[in-house]
């Protein structure tokens, strides 16, 4: 950790310090500053921050529940390396919840976000098209986070939001599922006729495939 990681923080209006503790520290892991291994020191990093220890403690056991820091009482708390299946199983579950929230959220959508649904899809589609690898991944989340909003399921929302970061950890190096293009492009076209239908139940069997995963009826559409 080199010494200008950290700035000392300026408080946000309207935020807990520790969160803004958190986010920083939850930014530094996603962008290598905090590597596996690296050890945390409630005492330095407050230090640097310019703040005192009791968000900093705060912020760390929240990344703990995370998995994206490991503690050992009285020995260290350092960035956790991750798990080897982090990515496959993180696919896995985003794609299971995204089919869920497109049940709830397709039936549930105002216009406003029914159409803003539709132009994430469209946008998806044109980067298919194009092969964009680093759009889809882009526009898959655009989309999803959509479809958790239209849920208007507080839970849901406040849940996925808390597991944003280990989200994005564990994606990090994320490839579209599927190389051909032509089958791919097709496939968000038939998400995108669904979208339009308000059909919840054919957009999770849809996300199903895009990701080579079982159906939840028991069906491989592999």
């Amino acid at each position: 950790m080199a010494d200008n990681d950290f700035v000392p923080l300026t408080p946000r209006e309207g935020t807990a310090l520790g969160d803004d503790v958190y986010a920083v520290l939850g930014e530094a892991i996603l962008r290598g500053a905090l590597r596996p291994g690296d050890r945390l020191r409630d005492v330095e990093l407050a230090s640097r921050l310019g703040v005192s220890r009791t968000p900093v403690r705060e912020a760390l056991q929240r990344l703990e529940r995370l998995g994206l820091v490991e503690v050992a009482a009285n020995k260290y708390t350092r960035v956790k390396e991750p798990h080897p299946d982090a990515y496959p199983h993180t696919t896995e579950f985003m794609t299971y919840i995204a089919g869920d929230a497109a049940i709830l959220g397709l039936a549930r959508a105002t216009p406003e976000e029914h159409a803003d649904l539709i132009e994430a899809v469209d946008a998806l589609i044109d980067r298919s098209e194009r092969d964009d690898g680093l759009g889809i991944l882009g526009g898959t989340t655009a989309f999803y986070q959509l479809l958790i909003r239209a849920t208007a399921n507080h839970v849901f929302i406040t849940i996925m939001r808390e597991a944003g970061l280990a989200l994005q950890r564990n994606l990090q190096g994320w490839t579209p599922p599927n190389e051909d293009v032509d089958l791919r492009t097709a496939r968000y076209r038939r998400l995108r006729d669904a979208v339009v239908a308000r059909d919840g139940h054919a957009a999770e069997s849809i996300l199903m495939e895009l990701n080579h995963l079982s159906s939840p009826c028991g069906d491989d559409p592999r």
